[in-house]
């Protein structure tokens, strides 16, 4: 264990290529956004076409949130092994295959299968893109830019709605999942011109490519050699204890807290049933009554808000902070579940109380994708020591598509057994849950370094309470902190 620590320069600034990076890398956001949101619109015709029973729906919706834990979980070693750009540049060629195999599928059974090869690439992406942008992003503006991968999730949304509703009488459900295909291929050619990870260099004994690439996302005049020693210290550090990487490290007892705040947060972002209005919300509302033309502009609405809410968490996430932000908008999404659910026990989903029915979407929508949402993969790309960040962010990205899968795989039928009411009161209480687990589980990391993350994680001050103090860097380990 480290008792002393390079001096610390000013908080690097970020020029203008740092933006264009992550702005490219959330492409992948975009296109995770799109091919997942699309079969809410597609979903209606596809169902009338094969003629689709509720559990081969629930099949097709899910399929692509089988291949998501599949790639989530599996792309952290080929990360590590490859890199992160030539992974991404592997994920956006499976996006391609993925896309364009759905759109020509003859039968169900086809399309759920292409549409697992697709869920490959989602999670793929999930695990990859936010790790990768965190790594190259100065402490100071991490929040903001990786936050960027959950606004592109929100245009991606938004594209699709808007496409299920504009376009429904216009292009076939088949092409309305090929295209996402182009944007895919624009991603894979786009990674060409982008730098490696310098951490990911650094840990590959290349310091002088990691210098290069982090001259070109740091503007004029920062400390690159004092930001590469810090890192390059850390690695060190791992080394020297003979510290494991990999899976196997994530079971050590002083990454355990990091494990908990990670896969927690990612199991309640999917858990607090926001999937489950963006995949089924045109269903839900026409079982409930609303025509099919207006339950998918309100699926748009929906849609629209969580692009809007996304935004402005990522303007205001690096001010507010992680923790700050969720703890004040969960309440709120809990009670707007709470009283949607009571709407519809009571039956109040005529026309009449259709702006109600709405307005309560609307809320939790607001309330979800402001808070809870926009940390999601922020989290998870922040709070991993750097041995073991790759199979943390894999595990991150399995959790999240594996609640999603719970999630998507059981709506109907939850639906069907406790009626629409119960199944957001059922919600509503994941909702609270939520609130609860963040505020005894996760730290504000605002403003931290990776470094400074993974010191306190070996000195055992991974908590709430010792950040909320605004300690600085930690020199003195726990006991059995390197064990």
């Amino acid at each position: 264990m480290r008792t002393d620590t390079p001096a610390r320069a000013a908080p690097p600034g970020m020029n203008p290529f740092m933006r264009l990076v992550a702005s490219t890398a959330a492409i992948g956001g975009f296109l995770y956004g799109y091919d997942t949101g699309i079969i809410a619109g597609a979903l209606l015709s596809i169902s009338a076409e094969f003629a689709l029973s509720h559990a081969m729906q629930e099949v097709v919706a899910a399929a692509i949130l089988f291949g998501a834990v599949l790639g989530g979980l599996g792309t952290g070693a080929v990360s590590d092994r490859f890199g992160r750009r030539r992974t991404i540049m592997a994920i956006a060629a499976i996006f391609t295959l993925g896309a364009t195999a759905a759109s020509l599928a003859p039968d169900p059974t086809t399309l759920a299968l292409a549409r697992v090869v697709l869920g490959i690439a989602v999670g793929a992406s999930s695990q990859s893109i936010p790790a990768y942008v965190a790594e190259l992003a100065p402490a100071a503006r991490r929040g903001r830019l990786v936050v960027a991968f959950s606004v592109a999730i929100g245009l991606g949304i938004l594209s699709a709605s808007l496409v299920g509703y504009g376009l429904q009488d216009v292009l076939s459900w088949r092409t309305m999942i090929a295209a996402g295909a182009v944007p895919a291929l624009v991603l894979f050619a786009a990674m060409f011109t982008l730098p490696e990870s310098p951490r990911w260099l650094v840990s590959q004994d290349r310091r002088a490519e990691a210098r290069r690439a982090l001259a070109r996302v740091r503007p004029e005049g920062a400390d690159l050699d004092g930001e590469l020693a810090e890192v390059a210290e850390t690695i060190r550090q791992g080394r020297a204890a003979r510290q494991a990487g990999g899976w196997r490290g994530l079971t050590r007892a002083w990454v355990r807290p990091a494990l908990v705040a990670g896969c927690g947060t990612a199991a309640f972002t999917q858990l607090v049933g926001i999937e489950m209005m963006i995949y089924y919300a045109p269903t839900l509302l026409k079982g409930v009554g609303f025509s099919e033309d207006g339950a998918l502009l309100t699926n748009v609405g929906i849609a629209a808000i969580y692009l809007a809410m996304t935004a402005l968490g990522l303007a205001i996430v690096d001010r507010v902070g992680r923790r700050r932000l969720s703890l004040l908008t969960l309440p709120g999404a809990a009670l707007s579940l709470a009283v949607l659910g009571a709407l519809f026990a009571l039956g109040r989903t005529g026309p009449e109380d259709a702006p109600y029915v709405i307005a309560c979407l609307f809320l939790f929508m607001m309330f979800q994708a402001g808070g809870l949402q926009v940390i999601g993969w922020l989290t998870g790309s922040e709070v991993y020591p750097l041995s073991v960040r790759a199979a943390g962010t894999s595990a991150q990205a399995g959790t999240v598509w594996g609640a999603n899968l719970l999630l998507t795989g059981t709506a109907l039928s939850l639906i069907h057994h406790l009626g629409a009411g119960g199944a957001m009161w059922v919600y509503a209480g994941l909702n609270a849950l939520a609130f609860l687990f963040v505020w005894q589980f996760l730290p504000e990391l605002k403003g931290r370094s990776l470094e400074e993350v993974e010191e306190a994680l070996r000195c055992g001050h991974f908590t709430p309470e010792h950040f909320a103090t605004g300690a600085g860097t930690l020199r003195q380990p726990a006991e059995g902190a390197a064990s």
